[in-house]
């Protein structure tokens, strides 16, 4: 099957209506339902489960450490220039594949490998292949595997990158957030436009088969003139994919973001004249809309896949490998398996704690419904495809759609009333307008919504 994807219509009054909190649903239930009653033992019983499944698997290794702190990050990380906190992280996280690794088939091949973080080249070249033959040791991987890792453009050199790519990274992705010197002041994160071309240039001589990079609107002091700039500098650098995320002020939940004032912010019509911007200089430049904030090229294996309609959402985003069960390593990794998901502890000396006692670190987690499985396929093709099919949901699950989503689909004739959704007998299909809020047509088929209490990210 080919899907037809639309394109991006830019409606400024409909956003600014729907631009309201909404979880990213890089998940169904989102990880706010994850809960601390969720046991190790439960996941080793899900782990056992997914051995009869005999899917694919794909792996995270979290490394949570940075040299600097970057004022606008969300992320849970360790900031320390003293390198030797590294030695026992990687220690324990070896302890901890090997024990998960013994309890998974070793007939399962490992189709993706991602490397985040925090930094993981915060790593030396020696701690980088000490955990890499360490993962080989435990798992199978396939000859075509995906493999990839986050680096910090900063703290990498030309040696570093080839030797990346020399034990078998395939795949690569690095922050500019944004080109301009006074924007990456306030945010404490000072990296030159001739260092980062340079960074580029030894990634695609060492052969690296994708290259991605990401970029954030709506940081202090960024104006429409200023990030358009930014767009066509990272235009001219030509990366495969390009995420552009919105940046989101929670000093009240990440303490770092008090280092960036509040009056140096660009004004809510300005951020969205950035947005519009943004979507059509990239657009314009043969870079599709995968949808929420990703482009890519043509000829990108996330393209290809959405064309495929094979395209999937995983807590890593989107991902080409949706068939693949996820299993995360390290401090506040999350595993995504077909009936449960479960999150280690974020403190490392939680983590580290509990793998003394000989127990897997999983600090919370959840099993999931047929009802919550059945919702997230249907919330993950309108994510990924902007389209859903209602009889192969029908065929899948042994339902009649219509009746099983009754009231969701009267809640969503509101939505096509605004343009948002095109409801027809045999499908739900989301608009150019629609393409920009999936979020807030998901989220209609969210039976945990109203239990929600956590504060998500606004839709725009």
């Amino acid at each position: 099957m080919v899907l037809q994807i639309p394109g991006v219509k830019f409606d400024i009054d409909i956003i600014k209506k729907y631009d309201i909190p909404t979880p990213r649903y890089t998940s169904y239930p989102p990880a706010t339902e994850l809960s601390q009653a969720f046991t190790a033992s439960e996941f080793e019983q899900a782990i056992a489960s997914s051995n009869q499944r005999k899917t694919p698997l794909s792996l995270y290794f979290h490394i949570p450490f940075c040299q600097s702190a970057c004022y606008f990050c969300g992320c849970n990380v360790v900031i320390s220039n003293n390198k030797n906190i590294a030695k026992p992280y990687l220690e324990y996280l070896g302890r901890e594949i090997k024990h998960t690794a013994s309890l998974i088939d070793t007939d399962r091949k490992v189709v993706q490998i991602h490397w985040g973080g925090g930094t993981p080249n915060y790593l030396s070249l020696e701690q980088v292949e000490n955990l890499w033959n360490n993962i080989n040791r435990h798992f199978r991987l396939d000859p075509q595997a995906e493999i990839s890792l986050e680096i910090n453009p900063r703290y990498v050199d030309k040696d570093y990158i080839f030797f990346l790519k020399e034990i078998g990274f395939n795949r690569i992705s690095f922050g500019i957030q944004d080109f301009n010197p006074q924007v990456q002041a306030a945010i404490n994160r000072v990296q030159p436009e001739k260092a980062l071309f340079e960074v580029m240039d030894w990634i695609r001589e060492a052969g690296f088969e994708s290259v991605n990079v990401d970029l954030i609107y709506g940081l202090p002091y960024q104006t429409y003139q200023s990030f358009q700039q930014t767009i066509d500098k990272t235009i001219e650098l030509d990366p495969d994919r390009i995420a552009v995320f919105n940046f989101a002020y929670v000093p009240w939940i990440k303490p770092v973001q008090k280092n960036i004032a509040k009056d140096a912010l660009p004004a809510p019509q300005e951020k969205l004249e950035i947005l519009k911007m943004t979507i059509e200089e990239l657009t314009n430049s043969q870079y599709l809309f995968i949808g929420m904030d990703h482009f890519a090229k043509p000829h990108d294996e996330l393209a290809i896949a959405q064309r495929n309609y094979t395209l999937k959402r995983n807590f890593q985003g989107y991902t080409t490998w949706g068939q693949a069960e996820l299993f995360g390593f390290g401090a506040t990794s999350v595993s995504m398996l077909e009936d449960a998901y479960a999150q280690n502890h974020k403190r490392l000396s939680d983590y580290y704690q509990t793998i003394d006692a000989g127990i897997l670190p999983i600090g919370k987690g959840i099993k999931l419904s047929e009802d919550d499985i059945l919702r997230r396929d249907v919330i993950m093709r309108l994510m990924s495809h902007a389209k859903l099919h209602k009889q192969d949901i029908e065929d899948k699950y042994q339902i009649c759609f219509d009746e099983y989503f009754a009231k969701e689909l009267a809640a969503l004739q509101n939505l096509e009333s605004d343009g948002l959704v095109s409801l027809s007998k045999n499908e739900i299909g989301i608009t150019g307008i629609g393409r920009l809020l999936v979020r807030n047509i998901a989220v209609n088929f969210d039976a945990r919504r109203l239990t929600q209490k956590q504060k998500f990210s606004r839709a725009i």
